[in-house]
């Protein structure tokens, strides 16, 4: 097979790799180039990781995982925001879906953080067969204009001692 995955921190990435990814990004999310680079400079720090699914050497697949901090009770925590999943049209269905979101998995668990994302609700199952889990919306607060979503954590082992908790995600730029 053609098939390979890299995984980069963004000051590792080139020029050409931000902005193919960003053609990437633009073929579900509908924005200007411009506004896409734009978005990426204002919101990407050097050290997220950015994980390329490659067929020969174009980048079909892309992850981002981008270490923030949050608040759990009163304790302030850092962990891995899971932001980006797209592939190219073309290779949807074809299992590489499943190979990129065991490759972040494993990355998540080497980084020994928890990792968060919201999603739509039509999203939940697929990433349940991940081993992610739903958050009740009253466990979270994520400070940003997506409170019509839903929660999801990963590697949350260790993550919540008691019941009772509440996290707040505010450091997600």
């Amino acid at each position: 097979m053609n098939y390979s995955i890299s995984s980069k921190k963004t000051y590792q990435l080139s020029s050409k790799e931000i902005n193919t990814i960003c053609m990437l990004k633009n073929t579900y999310w509908k924005y200007s180039m411009k506004s896409q680079l734009d978005w990426f400079k204002k919101n990407i720090k050097k050290n997220d990781i950015h994980n390329m699914f490659y067929f020969k050497s174009q980048i079909i697949g892309y992850t981002l995982l981008r270490i923030r901090s949050c608040k759990i009770n009163t304790i302030i925590k850092k962990y891995i925001l899971f932001d980006t999943l797209i592939l190219n049209k073309s290779f949807r269905k074809k299992k590489i879906s499943s190979l990129l979101m065991n490759f972040n998995n494993e990355l998540i668990k080497l980084n020994n953080k928890f990792s968060f994302l919201i999603c739509e609700k039509k999203m939940i199952n697929f990433y349940k067969k991940f081993n992610w889990k739903t958050l009740e919306k009253k466990k979270f607060n994520f400070l940003a204009n997506n409170l019509n979503k839903n929660g999801m954590v990963f590697n949350q082992k260790n993550l919540i001692k008691k019941n009772n908790f509440k996290i707040e995600f505010f450091d997600f730029k």
